[in-house]
């Protein structure tokens, strides 16, 4: 994010320009896209006037408040390719996010993270003595940073556990399916071995 940053001038404008590409005909007011990107809303209303006057994006009428992605851009799949395409985020970025929510036992990445839209759920947490809100906060941090919702999974290990065992469909779909393994405490190892075959 910091070296996208650099190129496009700045990480606010790197956060709504991704806000845009991955909401394509979705228009936003002013405060959301503040609300949703993380962004001051006075440097929000400068880097839309900007984005406008190069075309990126658009207003559907003179009486609209929200901002559309203006799909005629002439260089939408460079961007594209540049900032929902590319590695954005690494693991150690993702991790921080977590690392005070309590004692975090597995932390599994699909979807939106592998660039897989077929994911039920972008985001697998599980562990003991997890602190929902903080849990909370580092989804918001992480959605701002990549411009869209996150579907996330939290369970404690007991209960997740529990559900592997009975071939729970939300967790097979997760670790049947393409994902990535961030963190794995090893008294899950077994279990997960054991499941995969």
């Amino acid at each position: 994010m910091e070296i996208l940053g650099k190129i496009l001038g700045n990480d606010a404008r790197v956060k709504i320009m991704r806000l845009f590409l991955l909401n394509k005909g979705k228009g936003f007011k002013s405060r959301d896209i503040a609300k949703r990107s993380r962004v001051g809303f006075d440097i929000v209303r400068r880097e839309l006037r900007l984005l406008a006057s190069v075309g990126f994006i658009k207003k559907r009428s003179k009486a609209s408040l929200d901002w559309y992605f203006n799909s005629f851009f002439k260089y939408a799949g460079e961007f594209e390719d540049l900032l929902i395409r590319s590695d954005t985020l690494s693991k150690e970025k993702i991790l921080d996010n977590f690392k005070k929510v309590g004692q975090v036992k597995l932390l599994v990445v699909s979807g939106v993270f592998i660039k897989n839209q077929d994911s039920r759920v972008d985001l697998l947490i599980v562990g003991d003595k997890l602190k929902k809100t903080g849990i909370e906060r580092g989804i918001r941090k992480l959605e701002a940073l990549l411009g869209v919702e996150l579907v996330y999974a939290i369970f404690n290990t007991k209960e997740f556990i529990y559900r592997l065992n009975m071939y729970d469909k939300l967790v097979r779909d997760i670790l049947d399916y393409s994902h990535e393994v961030l963190l794995q405490a090893k008294e899950l190892s077994p279990a997960l071995t054991v499941k995969k075959g």
